[in-house]
């Protein structure tokens, strides 16, 4: 997808640095070089390499502004691109279309199935050309492609994905059913338990 925006791409790469461990720990900080860590991938942080054009939507990882949308699961659009500061517009909310300033940070990733700690310092965004139906609640947009390659399988989770868009020629579908083979129809899961309290 990058490949197909035009302009020159611009490489940023993380620096990585392991965190104190306890004093009991039997793990020898000296093991983790940073080649290692710039190989760790993790949820809820940037990769080590990202790669960007000036055009590409990217989406927040962190909250830098609350008060004014700018929170964890902001779309953006790069307007240009700096060693220090990526600058963007914001695709909706209260700063859509004005310039957003992201700098470089420090994220700890909260994984706890990792055996160690470190750090990594990077810009706190994805690409972002596609998104998953929960980072998508809360925004409206002109266009919506879903693709569903099997049934939702939360309560409620169809009408997130399909009330995102503004009107019905900008949603379009694609669903595959259990055979691999395409359809026109899938599996709305509603949990009526829900509805008995009320």
């Amino acid at each position: 997808m990058l490949s197909m925006i035009p302009g020159e791409e611009t490489e940023y790469l993380s620096y990585d640095t392991p965190c104190r461990s306890d004093e009991d720990s039997d793990i020898d900080p000296e093991w983790f070089t940073s080649e290692f860590l710039n190989d760790v991938k993790c949820s809820g942080i940037p990769n080590h390499r990202i790669i960007l054009k000036v055009g590409v939507p990217i989406m927040l990882m962190r909250n830098l502004d609350q008060a004014s949308g700018l929170c964890n699961g902001t779309r953006l659009m790069v307007t240009d691109l700096t060693p220090y500061i990526i600058v963007a517009t914001a695709l909706s909310g209260l700063k859509s279309g004005k310039p957003v300033y992201i700098p470089r940070m420090s994220l700890t990733p909260s994984d706890t199935g990792l055996p160690f700690k470190f750090q990594r310092r990077q810009f706190p965004i994805t690409v972002c050309f596609a998104m998953t139906i929960n980072k998508s609640q809360g925004q409206s947009l002109s266009h919506v492609g879903l693709y569903l390659p099997r049934p939702v399988f939360t309560h409620g989770q169809l009408y997130v994905a399909v009330s995102r868009v503004k009107s019905r020629k900008g949603l379009k579908i694609f669903i595959v059913d259990d055979k691999g083979v395409v359809s026109n129809s899938t599996r709305n899961v509603v949990y009526e338990e829900v509805f008995q309290n009320i």
